[in-house]
Parts: structure tokens; sequence; C-alpha cells
């Protein structure tokens, strides 16, 4: 499985983005997505997650300011950013859990400036 992700950029606090991650390849055998983001100096922390069936799960640091979504094929995730932060700044990474392990997409940077 191959990820693209995109939509990463430049926007001003309170702004709004939206990310999204093509998948190719074997896209058949993936059970969920999940964006996750890295700050520097900081770790790699899942934000939120959709599984095939549809439930999301989300960090406290964006509930209720970002949605995730994917279409019914599952060949692409969205992540709805709202309300951002310079907290929120980071590059953010696509993720999916596949019946053969986990893939990862190549980043896209997201800065939030004040």
């Amino acid at each position: 499985v191959q990820l693209q992700a995109s939509g990463g950029g430049l926007v001003q606090a309170g702004g709004s983005l939206r990310l999204s991650c093509a998948a190719s390849g074997r896209t058949a055998g993936i059970n969920a997505f999940g964006w996750y983001r890295q700050a520097p100096g900081e770790n790699r922390d899942l934000i939120a997650r959709i599984n095939r069936r549809g439930p999301t799960t989300y960090a406290d640091s964006v509930k209720d300011r970002f949605t995730i979504s994917r279409d019914k094929g599952m060949n692409r995730a969205y992540l709805q950013m709202n309300s951002l932060t310079p907290e929120d700044t980071a590059v953010y990474y696509c993720n999916t859990e596949t019946l053969w392990g986990h893939y990862w997409g190549q980043g896209t940077l997201v800065t939030v400036s004040s």
C-alpha cells in the first residue's frame, strides 16, 4: 500500500486546512486510516483514526476541532482541521492499518502562525 498525503501549508491561527491521503496498491486490505502528527522534538502521536466500519477516535487535543473521514472504497482519507492554533504546527502523517501491517505516507507540513 502506498500513501500520498497532501494539503498542508501555512495558515493563520483560527483558520482551517483540509488534509488528504490517497492510498494505492492493495487498498482492499485497509482496515483503518489514522492521522498522526509530529512537532519538532516531540513524538509522533495519533490524533485521529477511522476504521472501515466508520467509527472514529480523536486525541483530546483535537477533539471538536478536527474531523477525520474516508471514502467508501477506503482509497482516500481526509482530515478537516478547524480553529487551528500555533500548537497544531507539526508534520502530519497518514497511516493505514492493513492485513499485512502498517503503512506510512511521507508527511505534510502544517504551520500555524499566531
